[in-house]
């Protein structure tokens, strides 16, 4: 079965840093575009940054120049370096991965992060 499990979320106090980790099992990883997204409490689930398979990356505004989306196709993992972390960021982190040409979407469960003094 195919599957995305997250890791390395917590509680982090502002200013600080945390790197999630998305590792792919039973899937082409290098076929995936990879992508974190986060929802915070009542607030819909928005994209936070992207990575493509040729290693292009975008980010939301919101983290620009604060968060480093990164992938190993080795080790079929993609990660999201979060640095300077403000409250705003706390929300729940999933993981997401597209195959456009096969038009398959894999989702993972995702992982809390929370900052708070």
């Amino acid at each position: 079965q195919v599957q995305l499990v997250e890791s390395g979320g917590g509680l982090v106090q502002p200013g600080g840093s945390l790197r999630l980790s998305c590792a792919a099992s039973r899937l082409t990883f290098s076929n995936y575009d990879m992508s974190w997204y986060r929802q915070a409490p009542g607030k819909e689930r928005e994209l936070v940054a992207s990575i493509g398979i040729f290693g292009g990356t975008s980010y939301a505004d919101s983290v620009k120049g604060r968060f480093t989306i990164s992938r190993d196709n080795i080790k079929n993992t993609v990660y999201l370096q979060m640095n300077s972390l403000e409250p705003e960021d706390t929300a729940v982190y999933y993981c997401n991965a597209v195959w456009s040409s096969a038009r398959l979407t894999v989702w993972g469960q995702g992982t809390q992060v929370t900052v708070s003094s």
